[in-house]
């Protein structure tokens, strides 16, 4: 049995190909702080951006009390110091140990938003993204977790 290949009478048209133009991003470099140097070429201003390496003894020395004395927390404008927004979780904790009763995680959003605690920035779930965070917790911490789920879509304070 002999086998014959099946030629087409068509001739076959190139295939155009196209190839795309191989562009390369320039990577930003990044703008060193220009420092004033004297006449021996030592720069005679420090911020601090040097490694330690490069700086003397005693320049090492002034920043790291510089650094020592910054105060950590800025007072406002009126005078008296921010206070720290609260997290969601953190937030929802404090609601649930005040209100000794399971609640939803709506409820919870409702709670702190009420309480002036913690307000949503503009996202669509807040209410599900809370409660995930609130399963997370209880996953990760177990019996040390400041959650208890009491039933269905219901958290209580834990201890």
């Amino acid at each position: 049995m002999t086998t014959t290949k099946k030629t087409s009478t068509k001739a076959a048209a190139p295939k155009a190909s196209v190839k795309k133009a191989a562009t390369k991003k320039p990577t930003p470099k990044k703008a060193s702080p220009k420092k004033a140097t004297s006449a021996k070429g030592k720069a005679d201003q420090r911020t601090g951006d040097a490694l330690r390496s490069q700086l003397d003894l005693d320049e090492t020395k002034k920043l790291e009390a510089a650094r020592a004395n910054k105060p950590k927390v800025k007072p406002a404008a009126n005078g008296q110091a921010k206070t720290k927004k609260l997290s969601a979780i953190n937030a929802a904790a404090k609601v649930l140990a005040e209100s000794k009763t399971a609640m939803t995680t709506k409820e919870m959003i409702d709670a702190m938003a009420e309480q002036k605690l913690w307000t949503s920035p503009g996202g669509k779930t807040p209410a599900q993204t809370l409660y995930s965070a609130i399963l997370r917790e209880i996953a990760t911490k177990g019996d040390e977790a400041r959650f208890a789920k009491t039933e269905r879509g219901k958290f209580a304070a834990n201890g």
